[in-house]
């Protein structure tokens, strides 16, 4: 199937990209392919959305009913110690933490929204469809991807309910995957795109849905916490923000380059809700909704090119998101509408399969880099250590700004990738995590239940080995399994045979699609590719 722009990705920024480009050339043909079982089944987000890019992107949207309703009304900021709380003063607060004028949002529901317009503007938009590989032309140029079979059995083999997948090729192909996309790695990969550029950092964050009672119920309030139960070498906070109807979403966020191999984010989210501060909103509530995904840290030092020849990277697929303000919503707007704005006028001179120059030069002189640069050593400053991380923050987000300065005058630049700041499990101090209560904690498995993950069981395993000896023979013996630990859905488990020999089990069909495990495997043996479009989470609400 043969059109003028295949974007891959159903997300805000995929999504953003088709809907300005539509807005500009209604003649377009556009495609978007998701993996998901439609728009917003696999989007995660906390989220509180600063409206800037949507405003641009489309200004009526509140008369068309997008489903930004509910403003933020308060910030609260909050340092924990094991059962203490210090509330930082308004006056203190950092500009990166302000959040007038932004709203507490579903990011699922948002992308269903978009997802409407884009349609209305005779967009195609094909969920169930996982873009599996990239298409070369015979000059190396990306012409477009091909999405996967389906009914291919365990063993490999086509099964009754067998279907070839099909080939979408474009003039350009626009990669919107999201962190750690698994296409957008291999382009990065093929063409250098981080040559002379950071290494990208990851985070993950974990995620609940809960129905609270009433009279705790505080629409718009917004709560950020730092310290307890993090260590002073962990980066990490939590975050709690109340929706209406008597929601509540609530999460917690780890930087995947901690070091202690014991360190379970999933735990740490759970004894998190039990601090007093948290536990206060929660009591007489019901947990209703679960997921994880992978963030970037989103400095633009390890920005990748996001050009190269037949297509661009938009979004999280390349690395937009502002950590430091904890938003990635508006940046993946936006650099979908720069992108379609270099594309238009490619289409309408007639070019194709080139690159795309004038979308990185726009976002150069965009407000987006802007907001970048005054964050750019947020996350960096906290691998030198908590307390630091919290002085400097302080300095380049409170006090520069009341002297005139936007932009701090210094710049910090990252030199290991993630997985590689693992210690080994001797080196290492093991954590004893309390028990869940099944009121306020719980296990993983009655959490992957609650995001409607499903997967087609019997085709290949998604979650591939490159040597199937190495979570045995340096994993668990160097490194005490971590793969057991920092995956959130019970996905990897390290079990005893008959003969007293250890295996590793991959349970591939509780998978989330967080994409952790292709990040910190610190071997990186496990690569993760993608399984039969429609597989994953269904999440309601998030």
């Amino acid at each position: 199937m043969e059109y003028d722009v295949v974007v891959v990705g159903a997300g805000p920024a995929g999504l953003a990209t088709a809907i300005r480009l539509k807005q500009l050339n209604a003649d377009a043909s556009v495609v978007v392919i998701e993996k998901g079982s439609e728009p917003g089944a696999h989007i995660l987000s906390g989220a509180v959305m600063d409206p800037r890019a949507i405003t641009e992107l489309i200004p009526d949207w509140k008369a068309l009913g997008a489903p930004l309703t509910q403003p933020v009304t308060g910030d609260d900021v909050l340092f924990l110690s094991e059962t203490g709380t210090t509330r930082t003063p308004d006056w203190l607060v950092p500009r990166n933490l302000h959040n007038d004028g932004c709203y507490v949002i579903s990011l699922g529901d948002v992308v269903r929204w978009l997802a409407q317009q884009a349609e209305a503007l005779g967009v195609e938009i094909f969920p169930g469809f996982a873009a599996a590989e990239v298409l070369y032309d015979e000059q190396g140029a990306v012409r477009g991807v091909a999405t996967g079979n389906v009914g291919v059995g365990k063993d490999g083999e086509p099964t009754a309910s067998f279907q070839l997948g099909m080939e979408l090729v474009g003039r350009y192909t626009v990669f919107a995957e999201g962190a750690r996309g698994h296409l957008g790695k291999q382009l990065i990969a093929r063409y250098r795109l981080d040559e002379g550029r950071d290494p990208q950092s990851f985070a993950i964050g974990i995620k609940e849905l809960w129905e609270i009672a009433p009279q705790r119920a505080r629409p718009g309030l917004v709560v950020h916490t730092a310290g307890w139960p993090m260590t002073d070498s962990t980066f990490g906070g939590g975050f709690l923000y109340h929706l209406g109807g008597n929601k509540v979403t609530l999460g917690f966020v780890v930087g995947l380059d901690y070091r202690n191999p014991y360190l379970s984010p999933f735990e740490e989210l759970q004894r998190w809700k039990t601090h007093p501060a948290i536990r206060a909103h929660l009591e007489g509530g019901k947990r209703v909704g679960y997921g994880a995904r992978a963030i970037n840290n989103g400095t633009p030092q390890a920005l990748p090119k996001t050009v190269f020849a037949g297509g661009a990277l938009v979004g999280c697929d390349a690395g937009y998101l502002n950590a430091a303000r904890i938003k990635g919503s508006h940046a993946a707007i936006k650099s979908g509408m720069l992108c379609a704005e270099a594309l238009a006028p490619a289409l309408a001179a007639g070019r194709q399969r080139d690159e795309l120059a004038t979308y990185p030069e726009a976002f150069a002189k965009s407000w987006l880099n802007d907001e970048l640069q005054q964050t750019r050593n947020f996350k960096l400053w906290f691998k030198k250590g908590k307390w630091l991380g919290n002085l400097m923050t302080g300095i380049e987000q409170w006090l520069l700004p009341r002297l005139g300065v936007a932009t701090p005058p210094w710049t910090l630049h990252a030199t290991r990738r993630d997985h590689e700041f693992l210690q080994p499990a001797d080196q290492a101090t093991p954590i004893a995590y309390p028990k869940p209560d099944g009121v306020l904690s719980f296990d993983r498995l009655s959490s992957v239940f609650i995001s409607n993950t499903n997967h087609e069981e019997n085709q290949p395993a998604h979650l591939t080995l490159k040597d199937a000896a190495v979570p045995v023979a340096t994993n668990l013996a160097r490194f005490a399994g971590p793969e057991s630990r920092y995956c959130p859905a019970g996905v990897y488990e390290f079990v005893q045979s008959d003969d007293g020999a250890r295996r590793l089990v991959i349970n591939a069909q509780n998978c989330v699609h967080c994409k952790t495990c292709d990040i910190k495997d610190p071997t990186q043996n496990i690569v993760w590719v993608t399984p039969e479009g429609g597989g994953g989470p269904n999440y309601a609400g998030m």
